[in-house]
């Protein structure tokens, strides 16, 4: 099986930033960070006509965790970066009674 090595994310917003969505690129995965890179700015050029407003990044993905992965949280900030990762949720299971407060 093939691992991924970088998540290609595009967002598209309105002119003043005030409302952005994720757009489907293309091509969405990667086997090499490389590969993502060097694809970025011709997909951006040719969705560009669509969304004025777009941006683009590349995110390398963790071998290890490429299957605990379960958010893609993002932000474009006011001076059009766009800030994004890649997040792990561990959840804490607590064995017990319904009520019952688990000692520490």
């Amino acid at each position: 099986m093939e691992h991924i090595a970088a998540l290609l994310l595009l967002v598209s917003c309105s002119q003043d930033l005030s409302g952005c969505r994720e757009v489907e690129p293309p091509v969405a995965l990667f086997e090499a960070y490389e590969d993502c890179q060097a694809t970025l700015p011709g997909t951006l050029r040719s969705l560009a006509p669509q969304n004025p407003r777009l941006f683009g990044k590349c995110l390398e993905v963790d071998p290890a965790l490429e299957d605990d992965y379960d958010q893609l949280v993002w932000n474009v900030r006011a001076d059009g970066t766009l800030e994004a990762e890649l997040k792990v949720s561990h959840m804490v299971a607590v064995v017990g009674k319904p009520g019952q407060v688990p000692e520490r």
